[in-house]
């Protein structure tokens, strides 16, 4: 079974790692074109490229996929099956008839539920006690296609964007071995037509508000724990909080306000009760732990944490 990979982030060269170290038969792997990446703006190979280059696996990086060189490149690999895994680019008709086994991707989310660019920072925004990888079929449409096999994984109260990315990554892993070793066993499901769309993150969905209740807050700062964190003012500096968790200690203090601190924390008032905060970063300088906060007088009882401005320009 001749495999085409086509996968760009760390995400998917993690699952294509995998692919390789099962001894699967990678005859080629197609990923976006390298991009500026950094406060340096240096242009950087894309995480699956470096692990070809140091695999020595053909990589190919393609404006299109669908035509011209790109096209013909792929035609000429022949491939009995294409594996995708956060590509970033949708394939067109000419592309998904190529191999004989079909066009297959891995998507974070249990579909059709958060189709789309955005499903793991979605589903933790919205409070979702579970997600999970689906394995679908690729169609035209954006990830309508009938679904092979579904992993699902937990959200914990106080999992963030990184834990959950790494249950979700270790699913990946033990679902595409297992689609692939047992593909003809599998009977496709088609997609029910209420699904849902997990829009890109945008700049706006970054900005922290703590006139939201303290669910919803809690559910925004992780969604973005470790990267790239929210943003909200404190004594006139754009600032990121991270490490959030639930208190249910009611406060009538208004929403912001630092309440009191502990040897490891501060609690802020949100619309309803107190969220814990363990980490701040400030302008131009790394994470730092609440405690070192506190210590260093950054961080004080009474002051006040404010949304910053839509229209604000931000780092």
């Amino acid at each position: 079974m001749k495999i085409v990979f086509m996968g760009t982030p760390d995400f998917a060269s993690e699952v294509l790692k995998e692919l390789v170290s099962k001894g699967f038969d990678i005859s080629g792997v197609f990923s976006q074109k390298d991009k500026p990446q950094g406060r340096g703006k240096t242009v950087q190979p894309t995480p699956v490229k470096k692990f070809c280059q140091e695999k020595n696996i053909k990589i190919f990086q393609y404006t299109s996929i669908n035509k011209g060189e790109g096209f013909e490149t792929l035609k000429a690999l022949k491939p009995d099956i294409i594996i995708t895994a956060a590509f970033g680019k949708i394939l067109k008709q000419n592309v998904i008839d190529l191999p004989p086994m079909g066009c297959w991707n891995i998507h974070a989310s249990i579909l059709p539920k958060y189709r789309g660019a955005a499903p793991i920072q979605r589903a933790i925004l919205n409070g979702e006690k579970e997600t999970g990888i689906s394995i679908f079929r690729i169609v035209e449409q954006l990830d309508a296609g009938p679904v092979a096999l579904v992993k699902k994984v937990e959200i914990a109260d106080n999992d963030n964007f990184s834990t959950v990315f790494e249950k979700l990554l270790k699913a990946s892993k033990e679902a595409i071995v297992e689609f692939l070793e047992n593909k003809d066993s599998y009977s496709l499901v088609e997609q029910e037509d209420n699904f849902s769309y997990a829009e890109k993150i945008t700049e706006k969905d970054l900005l922290l508000d703590f006139n939201k209740n303290a669910f919803e807050v809690h559910n925004k700062i992780r969604a973005f724990d470790p990267y790239p964190g929210v943003r909200c003012q404190l004594g006139g500096q754009m600032v990121k909080v991270f490490s959030s968790s639930l208190t249910g200690i009611k406060t009538s203090s208004a929403p912001g306000t630092v309440c009191l601190t502990d040897k490891e924390s501060f609690f802020v008032a949100c619309s309803d009760e107190m969220i814990k905060i363990g980490a701040i970063q400030y302008p131009g300088k790394k994470i730092i732990t609440a405690k070192d906060a506190i210590n260093g007088r950054k961080v004080s009882i009474g002051e006040i944490f404010k949304k910053v401005r839509e229209d604000v320009e931000n780092d």
